[in-house]
């Protein structure tokens, strides 16, 4: 398709860069001005995706299968066909626990060369011992290790009923009246966050009475819809009864399905520390989370939970499964080691584990760093920033997700970030990824990603992405924190294949060959019951670069 042709020639100077010795002082090609609606071109798949398509999406290419993804099997078939061959690239994926075992991730997993396994002696001298695989920061020497936590807000309520407790504002010193107001305000946030589950509980609490009024009014356990049509209830509350569960039944619930879901609820709750002002995951960790300096805790369980923790198995997946091994499905990258670093609990995260957890990945030799998690306060946020400058001094690139609240990040803070301001990027190293679904319309960006022409630098797959999860097992999740370490992989690949590109180019370079999106879409967190279509904007305001990564581009 001729026309087609200059959609991939964003990078038209790449062989240049490719075979000059100084590349890293050479300019990243521009992006081309080329739009082109391949929806309106008739190009795009308009039937339903077929079970290895939906499994494979994220690699496949919209001018030879029809379908938006990231040119990954295509990209394969440039570098075959040049000959060319990649160095192992390592890449830390910064997370919660990851299953190191799973049969298509156990190949790829970085291991340290300077340590000997199982012998307690840190040989090595990071102040790490025997962290062969990578860290867990959420653990101690003994071996216990933090899976629940708190959401940061509850944290800073916490503190804040420690400083001023029911003090009145009339009690309060000048000097911390300020606080004081913004302890009261926090306070205010996380009793409406609470409303929500507790709402749930008492919902589910009535559908079990309900049934339960249902059978014992029909005098059998066992029930349909036409029952329903051959009684009339006299009593008001069985009726109200009948119509709330022919209601759900009409919606695919059945009794065996509503107790599954309510028991599981209410399993979660009770795991769920999110906003318990009084639980202390930390309490017998032995470290000290107000000092920086304190860094050597922890233990080298990356593993953390199978049973409780799959996110950084899915992500590693994503990033660097083991290609054409004849189990799940092909990791973006090849020539890859995956490094586990735990630092993310079933919770937010600490500003310190994640400050030490990139640095750990610095200095232990990460080239490309995957952040797949975020939070909206950031207490002790300049520890963070100064390990992005870390790793911005040593040449890493860090892969961040935008965040999944449907929100502007140009004006809502999410964290990580690399602008103090949300106007000005303080360093150059750091990609932040919104998420795309497979539809090339209109419903195109997630309807949960975050987005920002700002904040926001490209769109990656993040929707039903098929990848690994823990016990040898597969499943298709959706976020941004699936976007980000399919861009990963991305960088991975670049940075293999053309070693010599320093983390900014290889950055600027992903954004400008992204394949253009020149139509408007349903801006993400747009819907709502007063507007159900949601409102349409132009593709191009939701990110800096107004496109989609594509492996191709980036290697042309």
């Amino acid at each position: 398709m001729k026309f087609l042709k200059p959609l991939f020639y964003t990078a038209v100077i790449a062989v240049t860069l490719t075979s000059c010795k100084t590349v890293s002082n050479i300019p990243v090609p521009k992006p081309t001005n080329i739009s082109l609606d391949l929806v309106e071109k008739g190009v795009a798949k308009k039937a339903k995706l077929t079970e290895e398509q939906a499994k494979t999406w994220g690699h496949l290419d919209i001018t030879k299968d029809s379908i938006i993804g990231m040119s990954v099997n295509k990209a394969y078939e440039f570098l075959s066909e040049r000959g060319k061959k990649g160095k192992q690239i390592i890449v830390a994926v910064v997370d919660s626990g990851m299953d190191i075992e799973h049969e298509d991730l156990k190949d790829v997993i970085w291991t340290n060369p300077k340590e000997i396994a199982d012998n307690g002696i840190d040989d090595d001298k990071n102040g790490y011992i025997d962290d062969i695989h990578g860290w867990n920061f959420l653990g101690n020497k003994d071996g216990k290790m933090v899976v629940a936590d708190q959401l940061e807000i509850t944290r800073i309520v916490k503190k804040g009923m420690d400083k001023f407790g029911d003090k009145k504002a009339s009690e309060i010193a000048d000097a911390d009246k300020e606080a004081y107001q913004e302890f009261l305000k926090t306070k205010e946030i996380l009793a409406k966050k609470t409303e929500g589950p507790k709402k749930t509980a008492m919902r589910l609490n009535q559908i079990a009475n309900h049934f339960a009024m249902v059978k014992k009014f029909l005098g059998k356990d066992n029930f349909t819809l036409d029952d329903f049509k051959m009684v009339k209830p006299g009593d008001p509350k069985v009726a109200t009864a009948i119509a709330d569960i022919s209601g759900l039944i009409k919606r695919g619930f059945n009794e065996k399905g509503f107790n599954e879901y309510k028991a599981n609820f209410e399993k979660n709750q009770q795991k769920n520390k999110h906003y318990d002002v009084n639980f202390n995951s930390r309490q017998t960790m032995g470290d000290n989370l107000e000092d920086i300096n304190d860094k050597y805790y922890g233990n080298n369980n990356v593993i953390g939970s199978k049973d409780d923790e799959s996110h950084a198995t899915h992500v590693a997946g994503i990033i660097g499964e083991t290609r054409d091994n004849g189990v799940g499905v092909n990791g973006v990258a090849n020539n890859v080691s995956i490094m586990s670093v735990r630092v993310v609990p079933d919770g937010d995260e600490h500003d310190k584990d994640v400050a030490l957890g990139l640095r750990y990945a610095v200095d232990n030799g990460a080239r490309v760093i995957n952040t797949s998690f975020g939070k909206a306060y950031s207490p002790h946020k300049q520890w963070v920033y100064d390990a992005i400058k870390y790793a911005e001094k040593h040449d890493v690139l860090i892969v961040n997700a935008a965040g999944n609240d449907g929100a502007n990040i140009d004006v809502v803070y999410t964290y990580p970030n690399d602008s103090k301001d949300l106007k000005t990027e303080f360093v150059d190293n750091v990609l932040t990824i919104g998420a795309m679904s497979a539809s090339y319309t209109e419903n195109l960006p997630a309807v949960f990603s975050n987005y920002g022409q700002i904040n926001v630098d490209v769109f990656a797959p993040g929707v039903k992405v098929y990848s690994t999860v823990p016990k040898d097992h597969y499943a298709k999740y959706s976020g941004t924190s699936m976007a980000a370490p399919n861009t990963a992989g991305v960088a991975a690949l670049i940075r293999s294949y053309y070693p010599k590109l320093t983390a900014s180019q290889v950055k600027h370079i992903i954004m400008n060959s992204g394949v253009k999106i020149g139509f408007d879409v349903i801006k993400p967190g747009s819907k709502t019951r007063e507007n159900p279509k949601g409102e349409m904007v132009p593709f191009s305001t939701l990110s800096v670069s107004g496109r989609v990564v594509n492996a191709y581009n980036a290697l042309r």
